[in-house]
């Protein structure tokens, strides 16, 4: 590929990335590289746009088997668009404002009780008896209730 012609400590940098990084998500299937004559990965230019919503999606908290099943849905392995970003960007704002939703609740009880079960705080507010909570599963039950 003769647009392919980036090399990945340029590509690092740029990203904002460490190289190592770029290796494993070629290794996971989001981005690609290509040879050159002397064995050295290149890359495309639009690379960047890759990890950028990688890194994007990551820090919402996508994961990133999700955000490879966003990727392979484009065509010819391309980079996103804007429209396709319009897209992603839409799928993504639910759990976006599912996750804000949460730590607004997870705020609102950190000096307390997070509704583990446990019964160890002297202060925790809930009144837990026989682990009547088990029953509806494990963690922070009462937190995680919509």
């Amino acid at each position: 590929m003769a647009d392919a012609n980036l090399s990945v400590g340029n590509i690092a940098k740029r990203a904002g990335v460490k190289v190592s990084t770029l290796h494993f998500y070629e290794e996971k299937g989001l981005i690609r590289s290509w040879r050159n004559s002397g064995n050295q990965r290149r890359y495309k230019p639009d690379v960047l746009r890759r990890i950028a919503l990688i890194k994007a999606g990551q820090k919402i908290g996508v994961s990133l088997s999700d955000i490879k099943a966003i990727l392979s849905q484009l065509p010819n392995e391309r980079t996103p668009t804007v429209s396709d970003w319009e897209h992603i960007a839409t799928a993504w704002r639910d759990k976006l404002i599912q996750q804000i939703l949460y730590i607004e609740k997870l705020k609102d009880s950190l000096t307390s009780c997070i509704g583990c079960g446990c019964l160890s705080l002297e202060r925790c507010h809930l009144y837990n008896q026989d682990d009547c909570l088990k029953e509806e599963g494990e963690g922070a039950v009462i937190l995680e209730r919509k």
